[in-house]
């Protein structure tokens, strides 16, 4: 049994039962769970298969494992023990961290930087163009006339290690510079993060977290699931942000440990005060 110092300290009778004492029971589970989880799984053989279409110019580490209908295109490098499942692409000059596992159908544009284990589940899309136009109309009502411009996004993606990324996410590229994700921070499924966001250390996002561009999230922030960040907000470190909650446009949240909720979002206890009096309403 896992427990803890201050569980034992509570237990009248111990009897024979044999106990594990950690500060941690629950993260000492999961380490545990993943070791029986890694002897278990199979072991994939290095080496690539018959189908994959891998440029010349590629570097591919020995230990890798390069699934069938994998693309790797020029100058990307692949580091030792990457994993790259079926229909994954590699875009020209992405390089791969050694150890990192990415799951079948994930798409890696070009010029990303993926660090060190990390996980990419199915269906997820690294490098993609952020949604940048530029408005080029004249005239009023039906004599308007026009269009919008897209603006070319030339920068990357770097993801530092030990991320993990759900199924089906989207984080595009920078337009000039990069979006940057910090170490150990993991994504949920469903969530899309915007060009030339910042996003810090150990943070958490759940699903259907959406992030528009520019935005800076800070070191162990979480963000539960259906959040919306207007553009150029600030989140500052530890902050967590509760449930379909939203922050306008260029707004700053501070207050580590602090749990903000609703639209646009505040402090729990005002969200609490402002619910009450809207019930309150005749």
């Amino acid at each position: 049994m896992l427990i803890s110092a201050d569980d034992l300290a509570k237990l009248t009778e111990q009897g024979a039962r044999n106990f594990i004492v950690t500060p941690n029971p629950y993260a000492y589970f999961a380490r545990i769970a993943q070791a029986f989880i890694d002897l278990a799984a199979p072991k994939a053989t290095p080496g690539m298969h018959a189908s994959a279409t891998i440029d010349p110019s590629a570097q591919i580490a020995p230990s890798a494992v390069i699934g069938p209908h994998v693309t790797v295109e020029a100058g990307a490098v692949i580091g030792e023990h990457v994993r790259l499942d079926a229909n994954v692409v590699i875009g020209r000059g992405t390089r791969i961290g050694a150890g990192s596992h990415l799951y079948p159908n994930v798409s890696v544009y070009h010029g990303c930087k993926i660090g060190e284990r990390v996980i990419i589940h199915a269906g997820a899309v690294i490098g993609s163009d952020g949604f940048g136009f530029a408005p080029d109309f004249v005239g009023d009502g039906e004599a308007r006339t026009g269009s919008w411009v897209k603006i070319p996004q030339v920068g990357g993606v770097s993801i530092a290690p030990d991320v993990e990324i759900g199924a089906n996410t989207t984080i595009d590229r920078g337009a000039l510079g990069e979006t940057r994700i910090g170490r150990g921070t993991k994504i949920d499924n469903q969530v899309h993060i915007g060009h030339n966001c910042t996003i810090g250390k150990n943070v958490v996002i759940a699903a259907q977290v959406g992030i528009s561009g520019s935005c800076v999230v800070g070191d162990g922030v979480v963000m539960a699931g259906q959040v919306g960040l207007g553009d150029h907000v600030t989140i500052g470190p530890g902050v967590i942000l509760g449930g379909a909650s939203g922050v306008f446009p260029m707004k700053h949240l501070e207050g580590p440990g602090q749990l903000f909720m609703g639209v646009p979002a505040e402090p729990i206890k005002d969200y609490l005060k402002s619910l009450a009096k809207v019930r309150r309403l005749k």
